[in-house]
């Protein structure tokens, strides 16, 4: 029988310490953006966990493998909790991951600390656009506190994720940087996430189309250094890139929602509820049960909408469910999304042939393109 393992985000809190340009700066000037046209939201959710950890615990241990991923606001505020979560838990068949800023990571016990196998940790590229977004001095912080955390015998995987503005779209002098750190065995992997889409103030026809313009040249140009890497032996762990080559290796083309949400993961809100999506957690429609639901009778959501026929949309999956339904940008703003995503998805298949040849000659493993399915990369950036 085959067990699928289910990912299930939890929500510690919605505070965080941080004031990134991305999400709290942009929430701030969000108006008018007609959402509540669209959707029926909840807004009765408290701002910080209120679950019965017994009730918790009840909820998963009807499922056979769950993986736990502590997520906030920033989860790392609510330390004691994430031990009291770890404890009540720890006669379970249970796996822990966490998405992290990383400024409190030197505050987790590293009893604590070890049992946690997978963080992302939010870094931006280099020293200077990291905190120009995130904020002066947290660049320095964060890297110390991930190299103290090695030192403390963490083996986990850190997954640097990225999140690219309109701004600054060069990717690829992003990633050069994130592999350094590959290399000094700081980080073992790399993920982003395009910032479009995802709020209503930020289309601007004429910028948005030259930063595309910008991001998938830089993009193509990243593509191209990853397969040099490759015949040279060597396989970053770059998310988007072997999230498209998993699945054409494996010959399973059509994935569904990359990041999991609805089929394969969902999120506990601070009151106990069951939603599909962690950026969604207070809407409605998008409730699938509570924690006294039976794991395997959660409601499923598809993310198919307008995307037709398209080609790519077996290794897509749609890209973002929360994107795809709010519609915050016009048509030719999701166009110019799309098409990126075509492009990058076209120049990895049209380029399998050299990752097919190496794994014949042994230079490469069909392994190294193997990860652990939703615990946080949404794949599709």
């Amino acid at each position: 029988m085959i067990i699928l393992t289910m990912h299930y985000h939890i929500i510690l809190t919605e505070k965080c310490n941080l004031k990134c340009k991305y999400c709290y700066e942009k929430s701030l000037n969000e108006f008018d953006n007609n959402l509540e046209k669209k959707f029926e939201f909840d807004f009765g959710e408290p701002s910080e966990s209120k679950i019965d950890l017994k009730r918790l615990k009840r909820f998963l241990s009807k499922d056979p493998e769950p993986i736990l991923i502590f997520y906030g606001g920033e989860p790392l505020m609510k330390i004691d909790l994430i031990k009291e979560i770890i404890d009540e838990l720890s006669d379970l068949n249970i796996k822990f991951r966490m998405q992290t800023n990383g400024m409190l990571l030197d505050h987790l016990p590293t009893k604590y600390l070890n049992k946690i196998g997978k963080m992302l940790v939010s870094i931006d590229g280099g020293c200077k656009v990291n905190d120009k977004y995130r904020g002066k001095g947290v660049y320095e912080r964060v890297i110390k506190n991930l190299i103290e955390a090695r030192n403390r015998g963490y083996r986990g995987e850190f997954v640097a994720r990225m999140t690219i503005s309109q701004e600054d779209p060069d990717v690829y002098k992003r990633v050069k940087h994130l592999v350094k750190l590959i290399n000094s065995k700081i980080f073992d992997s790399i993920h982003w996430q395009l910032d479009v889409g995802f709020y209503g103030n930020d289309f601007d026809s004429k910028k948005t189309e030259e930063f595309f313009k910008k991001y998938n040249k830089s993009n193509k140009k990243l593509i191209s250094w990853w397969f040099k890497n490759i015949k040279r032996g060597k396989v970053y762990k770059l998310y988007p890139y072997i999230g498209i080559a998993k699945p054409i290796l494996l010959g399973k083309e059509n994935c569904g929602l990359r990041c999991g949400s609805g089929h394969s993961g969902y999120t506990i809100t601070t009151s106990g509820k069951i939603v599909h999506c962690p950026i969604m957690n207070s809407i409605k429609s998008f409730q699938a049960g509570s924690l006294s639901s039976d794991p395997k009778k959660l409601e499923k959501f598809d993310c198919v909408y307008d995307c037709g026929d398209c080609e790519v949309y077996g290794l897509c999956g749609g890209r973002c469910m929360y994107w795809r339904r709010a519609k915050l940008w016009p048509k030719e703003g999701d166009k110019l999304i799309c098409d990126s995503i075509k492009r990058y998805i076209k120049e990895i298949q049209k380029s399998m042939v050299i990752i097919y040849k190496l794994i014949l000659k042994e230079r490469i493993s069909a392994e190294d393109f193997m990860y652990e399915d939703y615990f946080g990369p949404e794949i599709i950036p």
